[in-house]
């Protein structure tokens, strides 16, 4: 009979919890402002605010344990931080009531593709090294920003973390970010960046919005927020999930995060996502060296965002708390192996290294276009790039035989 003890090694091995923390603290810390914004444009007041984090988090954290426990992968969920940013300017002039109908329309559209498996059935046909190098470049400017954020008073935290990391590395490689976190938290206490007294903690209550359904902000906010949350966030989210070795089937995924944004919506949940620059910290070898164990670090995001959920008051000044370039750089050392990875998958079959650069570069370089991230612009970049470049390359069908001439067998396999 297994101990109390290892019971709790298993599941709370300090790795995983370490990675599902990092997670939570990356997502928030990155695009919270984006939502706040997102809100008050909408008119929210400090209650409707809260109840926006509050379903957000419950919706997160319930999907992330529900779906991670039940495929037994590291399944990360998120709130759509390229729709926040177009609500943020969308929403201007439109009640919080006609907001929720966007809400509503997305989370229909976004749960009718997973249960008709439209969105898995295009995933199918997508090559690996694709895949592959959407990932890399939607996560190469989180790597840079690691280095980026080695300037001025940014070195003194983030010089400190990269060393620890390193060192850690070589005599114990699976606590190397857990180190590197430490290390960057005392080395911006040390240097007084650290704000701690700031932060008050109290409970979030929700506030229920009736919806109402205006078809200039169902067509200029509600379309564009499905389309944006499946293309620059569902997509690379799944290319995560498959560059990592986890072959879960996708429609469930896309159905339940449409099916629990459904609910959540009338309390300010605008958009859940399968997540991909969290998900991939959760799906790396820093977060369990065994992989069919990377699950717990998925479930831990989930606990946390839960607990984000309750404190969805309190969100706004643990932003201020952390310095960016602690953030940063704890993003970019938890993101280094699977950089790696992707970029190693995109590049490893020649048949499609040119058609995987040309994804990684499109995706890389931020370009958006009608309103659309460069996730989706970058794999369509790439596949007509594979369209045209195999076309090309196709071998010429063989010669007919002549008329009245007799045609020789052939005996190259003999």
């Amino acid at each position: 009979m297994s101990s109390p003890y290892h019971l709790l090694r298993r599941a709370a091995p300090a790795s995983a919890v370490a990675a599902g923390l990092i997670a939570v603290v990356v997502g928030i810390t990155s695009s919270a402002a984006i939502v706040f914004t997102a809100a008050r444009a909408a008119g929210a007041d400090q209650a409707e605010l809260a109840s926006w984090m509050l379903a957000l988090g419950v919706g997160m954290g319930v999907t992330c344990i529900g779906l991670s426990l039940r495929y037994r992968a590291p399944v990360v969920t998120a709130w759509s931080t390229p729709g926040a940013a177009l609500m943020a300017s969308g929403l201007h002039g439109a009640t919080m009531a006609q907001a929720v109908g966007a809400f509503l329309l997305s989370a229909a559209l976004i749960t009718v593709c997973g249960v008709t498996g439209w969105f898995e059935r295009g995933m199918d046909r997508i090559p690996v090294p694709l895949a592959a190098g959407l990932l890399a470049g939607v996560l190469l400017e989180f790597g840079t920003r690691l280095f980026s954020s080695m300037h001025g008073t940014g070195f003194a935290v983030v010089f400190p973390m990269f060393a620890a990391y390193l060192l850690s590395r070589r005599w114990m490689p699976r606590y190397a970010v857990i180190a590197a976190l430490l290390t960057g938290l005392v080395a911006a206490a040390a240097q007084g960046s650290l704000h701690l007294g700031g932060v008050r903690f109290h409970v979030a209550q929700p506030v229920f919005t009736a919806p109402d359904f205006s078809w200039r902000v169902l067509i200029s906010v509600g379309l564009p927020l499905f389309v944006v949350t499946m293309a620059s966030q569902n997509l690379p989210g799944v290319a995560v999930l498959r560059g990592d070795g986890y072959d879960v089937p996708v429609s469930p995924l896309i159905g339940w995060t449409g099916g629990i944004n459904l609910l959540l919506a009338p309390l300010g949940c605008f958009g859940l996502n399968l997540a991909a620059i969290t998900a991939a910290i959760c799906t790396g070898r820093e977060a369990h060296e065994n992989p069919r164990r990377r699950y717990t670090a998925a479930v831990w995001a989930g606990i946390f965002y839960l607990c984000v959920a309750i404190f969805g008051g309190a969100v706004g000044s643990l932003l201020t708390a952390l310095p960016p370039a602690l953030v940063a750089g704890i993003a970019g050392l938890g993101l280094l192996g699977t950089i790696g990875g992707s970029l190693s998958s995109a590049l490893s079959d020649e048949r499609w290294r040119e058609a995987a650069v040309v994804t990684f570069l499109t995706t890389a370089s931020g370009v958006t276009l009608l309103g659309v991230g460069s996730a989706f612009w970058g794999l369509l970049a790439g596949l007509c790039t594979a369209f045209v470049t195999h076309a090309r390359h196709r071998p010429a069908p063989p010669a007919p035989a002549r008329t009245g001439q007799r045609q020789q067998p052939d005996r190259s396999r003999t």
